[in-house]
């Protein structure tokens, strides 16, 4: 009876603790799934406890090409041995054409990422240069003299799960392509990993702070309030991921990000306390941004971040019409039974641990 009792404790921590898989040298597992390469990428590689197994990249705010370079220039600027995998050039059925299209029928989307060109309004943030998925890649700064991997991304997924089964945690910062990519080539891959942890979806997000940028954000959810730019970019790969079996998945919408902001005073603290190359590398970031990705990675380093979660089960809107990409949710019992999983979605931060978190971990001394 006692052993009976200690075995069911068990299962229950375990379905209730942090998580706390291992790898190496006893530092837990994780695979960065994103468009570039930011802050966030930081955090986790200067973390005590993380080992990096790899760093994949996928087509999102840049195509796949200048997101792998801005990836190996990251690693090569800390110093650090960490392979660069390159993913999906393009969404699953998603295109630039089809989003022209759509913006006929149901108006301009505020950001498309890789195919934006102008911004509809007069817009404090710089306009993005515009590249095609082929165009050759010069970085400001220089290139890196590192080369990615040869392996795919989805590929790379699958053998980091199958190799280390229920220990590698996936956090995806970007559109959820090479995800999906992976679970269609084996449905057993959402299963082997340890969590998914991803940035991405909408609920209800409100502007929170002062201030132009956070005013200008803030058009995007007004009237939109379910539309998010890495869901609309591959809503279909958004809902192959949502409905594949993962042990945990924690989701990031951009309800959170609305009490934060890259300001010139952060960007001036991070810089006085990080290593040469990587505080020349911050001087030269554009302030005013909400810390999307900084989120989703310090939530997993540290959860008492979040002040407010709710558990939802979870998809994406896959129709194309003037709701494609949008995110839907359900409390238990509502949703449609489709496959879809449920998902611990986080609705508020605070925004001064998070930057005490961010200022902690540059703070370290890079690791060789």
């Amino acid at each position: 009876m006692r052993v009976l009792k200690i075995l069911l404790w068990s299962l229950l921590l375990g379905a209730t603790a942090p998580v706390l898989a291992q790898g190496p040298e006893g530092r837990r597992m994780v695979i960065i799934d994103d468009e570039g390469f930011g802050l966030g990428h930081v955090m986790l590689l200067d973390a005590p406890d993380v080992e990096v197994l790899g760093i994949t990249t996928v087509t999102g705010n840049v195509w796949v090409n200048r997101a792998t370079a801005m990836a190996l220039k990251g690693v090569e600027r800390m110093n650090r041995d960490v392979p660069v995998v390159q993913g999906a050039t393009y969404p699953l059925v998603n295109s630039e054409v089809l989003t022209e299209r759509w913006e006929a029928l149901y108006g301009k989307l505020t950001w498309k990422g890789a195919w934006m060109k102008q911004w509809v309004e007069p817009t404090q943030q710089s306009t993005p240069p515009y590249h095609r998925a082929d165009d050759p890649v010069d970085l400001p700064g220089g290139n890196p003299t590192r080369r990615p991997s040869p392996e795919i991304a989805a590929n790379f997924l699958l053998r980091m799960v199958h190799e280390h089964p229920g220990q590698v945690t996936i956090i995806a910062m970007g559109p959820l392509t090479n995800l999906a990519l992976a679970q269609r080539l084996d449905p057993a891959f959402a299963g082997l990993a340890r969590e998914l942890v991803y940035m991405g979806g909408s609920f209800n997000p409100r502007q929170v702070r002062e201030g132009v940028s956070a005013e200008q954000f803030a058009r995007e959810f007004i009237h939109s309030p379910r539309r998010e730019f890495n869901a609309r970019f591959d809503p279909e790969a958004a809902s192959i991921v949502s409905r594949s079996a993962w042990r945990r998945i924690t989701v990031v919408p951009s309800d959170p990000s609305t009490a934060t902001e890259l300001t010139p005073a952060l960007i001036a603290k991070l810089r006085t306390v990080s290593p040469p190359a990587i505080a020349a590398w911050i001087s030269g970031m554009e302030p005013g941004f909400p810390m999307w990705d900084e989120i989703a990675a310090a939530i997993w380093l540290d959860p008492t971040i979040v002040t407010e979660r709710q558990s939802a089960y979870v998809d994406y809107n896959t129709q194309f019409g003037p709701g494609y990409g949008d995110t839907l949710s359900w409390n238990e019992g509502y949703q449609p039974g489709l496959g879809e999983q449920r998902a611990e979605v986080v609705r508020t931060i605070d925004p001064a641990r998070l930057e005490t978190l961010m200022l902690r971990l540059l703070a370290r001394p890079a690791r060789r």
